[in-house]
């Protein structure tokens, strides 16, 4: 019987050493990294979130767009491409790459939301220079907010796609449970621990896994570029960093609903439907508590409307920006609703 239960623990302990030599020997995380949109890419130095890479495109006037993608085990700028390429002829559009990903820094350090919140002021006031209408997707949303609240001067308006913040405590996926919890710090010694943090990560960014994540954000079919750009940009070198603060809750607000959301002034447009990752459980409450906030379903979508609904998420922005454009030009004329009685 012993020698048999020896047998049993060697063979679970086989398997995980197995992957663990695969993924230092095995595994390239070297890949060639092609441009997520194709424009200029410049890069700049953040206050605190170091060299951080975007791409620009500016030969249209008017007032500059500001894109922030997501943050996921393999995000990047390529998530905001459907944007980016139909804004690019109208208007000055910018996508940052944020830290830890795509061609910015991807240091050995800590990612927390103020690093982040850090990065896009200092790129909104280094490299935007005037106040921006900024797109933001999912957990980027948080940032974007963060950032407006303190900031309000660098923003005319924002817009956030399938936006974290607003899941009732009682219905919140596990990461952000962990993040209520105070449980963060703890988890991501574990994820992070030198002997296998590389191969963790690898498990989450094999192609089957990014395929399979990606599928639950699509009604659909994945797109096919997306999915290559996630692989490739997953397999760069210091690629686990950032994600794993975020698999392990520290990217997240605890209370972005309370400290953020409800003190925000800056007209906002909330484009959403239905996703697996979070709930817009108390959407409708702000939007009724506060005159500066909009929504608009998308249907139907799972998280990402700029790549299965692209007309009908531009059509729902550029309304907003046209009553924003409205409002302006009212107030600029001195008519109020008091004066239309």
């Amino acid at each position: 019987m012993a020698k048999k239960g020896f047998g049993i623990i060697a063979t679970l302990l086989a398997a995980p050493a197995s992957w663990i030599a695969y993924s230092a020997l095995g595994i390239d995380h070297n890949l060639p990294l092609e441009l997520a949109v194709d424009a200029e890419r410049r890069a700049f130095l953040s206050s605190e979130a170091g060299l951080l890479s975007y791409y620009v495109d500016r030969r249209k006037p008017g007032r500059p767009l500001v894109l922030l993608h997501s943050i996921n085990a393999a995000a990047s700028a390529y998530e905001m491409r459907p944007l980016f390429e139909h804004y690019r002829e109208l208007r000055p559009v910018y996508a940052l790459d944020l830290p830890g990903f795509g061609f910015s820094e991807r240091s050995e350090r800590e990612y927390s939301p103020r690093l982040y919140i850090q990065a896009v002021l200092d790129f909104l006031m280094s490299e935007v220079g005037q106040p921006a209408d900024v797109i933001a997707l999912s957990l980027g949303g948080e940032f974007a907010a963060h950032a407006a609240l303190a900031r309000p001067d660098l923003f005319r308006s924002l817009t956030m796609i399938s936006p974290t913040g607003f899941t009732k405590r009682e219905h919140q996926e596990s990461v952000q449970w962990v993040s209520q919890k105070g449980l963060s710090q703890g988890l991501h010694g574990l994820f992070a621990f030198p002997l296998w943090s590389q191969a963790f990560y690898d498990l989450l960014a094999t192609r089957s896994s990014i395929r399979y994540f990606l599928q639950m954000n699509f009604e659909d079919t994945v797109d096919k570029g997306l999915e290559d750009y996630a692989y490739a940009t997953s397999h760069q070198p210091g690629a686990r960093h950032a994600p794993l603060y975020f698999i392990s809750g520290n990217l997240f607000t605890a209370n972005i609903y309370e400290a953020v959301y409800k003190r925000l002034e800056t007209p906002t447009l909330v484009i959403y439907d239905r996703d697996p990752n979070v709930r817009f459980d108390l959407l409708e409450n702000i939007l009724h508590e506060g005159e500066d906030w909009n929504a608009a379903r998308i249907a139907p979508t799972l998280g990402l409307p700029q790549f299965e609904q692209l007309p009908h998420t531009t059509r729902a922005i550029d309304q907003f920006w046209a009553r924003q454009d409205a409002l302006e030009d009212a107030t600029s004329s001195g008519w109020t609703a008091w004066d239309s009685r």
